[in-house]
């Protein structure tokens, strides 16, 4: 139980610098488009992955089944992305790159909230599932880390 504390409060803190970086470092307009955009589209991802049963998610406190958590790791790991490919590019290129960073970070890191109880895949969908996890999961952060970095680059 501890470890899983850990794990979550990692994660807020993680999405809590994120945003004060942004803060103060972008327009007020770009923060809140962003964090706020991208909070709402990664809840409701999770939430249609949980209730077609195809995600189940152990630590708590959850609205619908989506631990909130989870919103603070999806935002702040797309926006480390986002400013890193932002190093390199600007615009709609950064937004591909910044999905394709964070995907990338994904892939590295996923399986072992599987391992350590964090969340449980349940699907049946066929299809590739490298290390326990599915491959639908890796498209979804692919899409939704693009268009979460893509709600900032109006107001950049």
């Amino acid at each position: 139980m501890a470890d899983r504390r850990i794990f979550a409060g990692t994660v807020v803190a993680i999405g809590i610098v994120a945003l004060a970086h942004a803060a103060v470092t972008w327009p007020v307009s770009a923060t809140i488009a962003f964090f706020a955009g991208g909070a709402i589209v990664a809840f409701v991802a999770e939430a249609v992955a949980i209730d077609r049963g195809w995600l189940v998610h152990h630590i708590g406190p959850k609205l619908v089944g989506v631990p909130l958590y989870v919103l603070f790791g999806w935002t702040g790991t797309v926006y480390i992305a986002f400013r890193v490919a932002l190093l390199a590019t600007d615009g709609w290129i950064a937004v591909v790159a910044a999905g394709v960073l964070a995907t990338g970070y994904d892939i590295l890191v996923d399986h072992r909230g599987v391992e350590d109880g964090h969340w449980t895949y349940t699907d049946d969908l066929p299809g590739p599932r490298p290390r326990g996890v599915p491959w639908w999961n890796f498209a979804g952060w692919l899409a939704i880390s693009c268009l979460t970095a893509a709600f900032a680059v109006p107001f950049l």
